[in-house]
Order: C-alpha cells, then structure tokens, then sequence
C-alpha cells in the first residue's frame, strides 16, 4: 500500500504520525480543515472539511488506504461533536466505499470505555460505557467501520487511543500509555495484515498497570516495545501535584471526562458498575 490518507494531520497525534509515516507510505496525503503550520515542500495537503461530503470524497479519490484521526478531539458542545464526529465520520466511510478504498484503520478512543471502574480489567467484548459526548461520537465511529467492513468489504480497524506521547506524565497514564512508535505499528496492522475484516484493539503500548486486555491486538501479530513502568516514579512523583477527583479517579476515563457535568449518585454508580 502507497497512497495512504491521514485526516487531522494537523492535530497533535497527527503531526507526530505524518512524521512516522511518510518513510514507510512515501505518497501520503494529508487532510484537515487547516494545513499544517510546518507543511514541507514534500508533503501533500488538501484540505477538507469532514462534515462536507463533497470534500471528502475529493480527498479519498485514489486513495488506498486512510488513517482517520480527523474529527474534535476532546469534549464538547453537542453541535460540535454531531458535525466533526458523527457526520464527519459517516462521510468519511461513505466516500471510502465510493472512492474503492481498501483499508480505513478508525482513531476510537478510551472514552467509550470510561464509565468501566478502574478496579475492572477489561477486554474488548466489555460493554461500552462512554463518559462524554466525544466517547459517545467515537463509539458511533466504531459502529459505522463495522457496518461497512461487514456489509461492503472495507477493512476496518478500530482503535481505541490511551493516552499518545513519548512517556507517561501521571499515574493514570502508566495505565493507557501508547507510545508513537506502537502507534504505527497498530496502523500497519489495520493497513497491511491480510484477510483483516473488521478488528477492534486497545491503542496502548506494554503497560505493567494496565486497566485492558489487549489479547485481540497481540492475536492480530502487534508487539508493543514501550513499557510505561520505566517512567513510573516519574509520573506517580507527578501524581502528587494534581488535584483529587473522586469521580474522575474512580473511572477509567479520568478527569475531567467522567466528572465534568456529572450529577448523578456516584456511591450509588460505584455499587453497580
């Protein structure tokens, strides 16, 4: 596979993966509502609006393959979420399936998970418990991948992003670390394994506390090479300096996903999740 799609090339996890993967897909396109401020003479940019079908479908056009990071990547308003995340999602797979793309590999997120209690480990078969509007958005992101890996034959993988950079900062993170270069290595996966339908997998590197199950991934040939423990005084030293959120630090979304607009019973929520 040559020509590969990035959308939100310009956002944090996308200005570090154009990095990673140029050198492995040399006719990488990149795509966001914005180009980036440090585009290179040999990058290719268009760019695009998700929630305008029309322009999406421009940037899949001869596309092989697409790694869609595109879309709002943290909480917010309802109208927000609804065009980046959901509409912008739907395109995207929409145009794929015209434009004959073979691979999209789906930026999903802890979030659709965040309501499990940190206490639980738990695998891909858990029930999704999303913590915001965005863990709702990337859950519906999932649902559509499987829909057009099962109904049109598009290969589809999911994966649900802990937390990317190059070490882990606080206790949560030694839990959900990923590391860039994991990163790409799951990209690859859902880009080149053969007969690959539709898989979802959790996007964290080897992870000594982590809160997941990661069997699917490994089943699917991924080994990851960083280990957060090597950082773990680091972060836990940092621990110390953040404020206390009971709901926030009793969930595996975190603050302020869990606990931002929270106005339930939380002794109540412990007994039963």
């Amino acid at each position: 596979m040559k020509r590969v799609l990035l959308t939100g090339a310009s956002g944090g996890v996308g200005t570090r993966l154009r990095q990673l993967l140029k050198p492995i897909y040399p006719e990488l396109v990149l795509s966001d509502i914005k180009a980036p401020a440090d585009l290179r003479p040999d990058e290719t940019f268009i760019p695009a609006d998700l929630a305008d079908m029309a322009a999406v479908e421009k940037i899949c056009s001869g596309i092989e393959g697409i790694v869609h990071l595109g879309g709002f990547s943290v909480e917010g308003p309802w109208e927000t979420i609804l065009n980046a995340n959901i509409i912008g999602t739907y395109n995207l797979f929409e145009a794929a399936h015209r434009k004959g793309v073979k691979r999209v590999v789906f930026a999903s997120s802890n979030h659709v998970m965040g309501f499990h209690p940190r206490s639980r480990k738990i695998g891909i078969e858990a029930v999704p418990k999303p913590d915001t509007r965005y863990g709702l958005s990337k859950l519906f992101g999932e649902g559509v991948g499987a829909l057009y890996a099962h109904k049109h034959g598009m290969g589809v993988l999911s994966i649900r992003i802990g937390n990317f950079g190059d070490k882990p900062i606080d206790e949560r993170r030694l839990a959900i670390w990923l590391k860039p270069d994991d990163l790409v290595q799951l990209v690859r996966i859902g880009l080149e394994k053969p007969d690959l339908i539709y898989e979802v997998v959790y996007g964290m590197s080897d992870n000594k506390r982590a809160w997941w199950d990661n069997a699917n991934a490994l089943r699917l040939g991924y080994r990851p090479a960083g280990q957060s423990e090597d950082f773990a005084a680091e972060a836990l030293d940092a621990q110390k300096t953040l404020p206390k959120d009971p709901i926030g630090d009793h969930f595996q979304g975190g603050s302020p996903f869990c606990s931002q607009e929270f106005d339930g019973d939380f002794e109540a929520l412990k007994k039963r999740l």
